[in-house]
């Protein structure tokens, strides 16, 4: 555990699971590039902030250091992170890279299971995360995109500014949402790419 410069706690949990992570990643191709490829993550999160009627989604891949934003939808649209403030500023790669100890993502990925925080700031071990000031995120939904070996690659997310009641209508949207975007992942593993 480490402290920010803020002498907030900064509580991301251990990933035993990073290597294989990061190999397997390298593998399916869904490293840091910028390039057409990721048009379909892109469109994915779209839809994900369509559906789940929120400003920000992502799908998150997650190696050993650092988060991936493959797609990214945010308000201003410009796909390039400039909208996720300092936390993703001068990241390089447009933006779509964040340190692995911001946000809620590293959570969903080690629990293997959805997050529902529908009030960030009512859960002490994530009120301080730096993505609160730095975002002014106040919301999440996230779920794990667990493959066919039974790896956990990434996330798929949906995040707010505002509080909200996702409840359990929520937790479904997402995790079937997960589960689409696992199949995405699989027919493209399939097809070479």
């Amino acid at each position: 555990m480490t402290r920010f410069a803020t002498g907030r706690l900064l509580l991301t949990p251990a990933d035993p699971d990073g290597p294989a992570r990061a190999e397997r990643l390298r593998r399916l191709d869904l490293g840091e590039r910028d390039d057409a490829s990721f048009e379909s993550f892109d469109a994915f999160a779209d839809k994900v902030a369509a559906v789940t009627e929120t400003p920000y989604s992502m799908v998150n891949f997650i190696d050993e250091n650092r988060q991936f934003f493959a797609g990214l939808h945010t308000p201003a649209g410009t796909r390039t992170g400039c909208d996720l403030g300092a936390a993703a500023a001068g990241s390089g790669r447009s933006g779509r890279r964040m340190a692995r100890d911001h946000g809620y993502c590293p959570h969903v990925l080690v629990r293997r299971k959805a997050l529902v925080l529908d009030d960030v700031c009512d859960y002490p071990r994530f009120a301080g995360n730096p993505v609160v000031d730095e975002i002014g995120i106040r919301s999440y939904l996230g779920a794990p995109l667990i493959d066919g070996t039974g790896l956990a690659l990434g996330t798929v997310c949906a995040v707010d500014t505002v509080p909200r009641p996702w409840g359990r209508a929520g937790l479904a949207t997402i995790k079937s949402l997960a589960q689409e975007l696992v199949g995405h992942i699989d027919r493209r593993e399939r097809r070479g790419g």
